[in-house]
């Protein structure tokens, strides 16, 4: 169970673009004095993904290249429910917190014989909801109903950056050497052949 909204867009961009944008912005900027520009490195605007994408990616690989467990044993993954945070924090109180105010009461019944477990319990679920509160505003990211009750979706002005990389790219900048724009990225081959690949191969092993 997570918390957040499928429909989400979520502005990412992979690490080397984002060196190479900042690389390109200093560059740039090397002999002005342009304090109020801010350039935004992200993907909502030009090459949009949804929450429900990452979700589907992630599910979709563990399936076709399940991790094993200390017996060898493929590990069998599914689906992941994403919950609005309402739903959320009533599945974490029915499922976590109900159970731990019931060891607390029994802990106190039984002059704190299970405080280490009380006491672990609980601060495992307080990282929980505090996580979970700390990423609702990217989780859980849309606008508000205007005309006709359309519903807008918050994304990031980018403008700044792609004049930047108009301005290189006029400039003679190598873009198969240093590219940095969001369009050109296959976010369902990014995910599947290159992100994943490589948190299991250098994060988790």
């Amino acid at each position: 169970m997570l918390p957040g909204d499928i429909k989400t867009v979520l502005d990412v961009m992979p690490a080397d673009m984002v060196v190479n944008a900042i690389i390109v912005t200093m560059v740039a900027n090397s002999n002005c004095q342009c304090y109020d520009n801010v350039y935004h490195v992200g993907s909502s605007v030009r090459n949009p993904v949804r929450y429900e994408n990452l979700r589907d990616y992630m599910y979709r690989y563990f399936t076709e290249k399940p991790w094993k467990d200390k017996d060898g044993k493929s590990i069998r993954v599914g689906s992941v429910s994403i919950l609005d945070m309402a739903g959320f924090q009533r599945y974490m109180f029915i499922r976590f917190l109900l159970p731990t105010k019931a060891l607390k009461l029994l802990n106190t019944i039984f002059c704190k014989y299970f405080q280490k477990m009380y006491i672990e319990f609980n601060r495992k679920i307080q990282i929980v909801m505090r996580l979970a509160d700390l990423y609702k505003p990217y989780l859980i990211f849309r606008g508000f109903f205007f005309f006709f009750f359309l519903f807008l979706v918050h994304r990031f002005d980018d403008m700044n950056m792609e004049k930047l990389r108009m301005t290189a790219r006029n400039g003679g900048v190598d873009e198969g050497l240093i590219y940095f724009g969001p369009k050109m990225i296959d976010w369902e081959d990014y995910f599947m052949n290159i992100h994943f690949p490589g948190t299991v191969n250098f994060i988790f092993k």
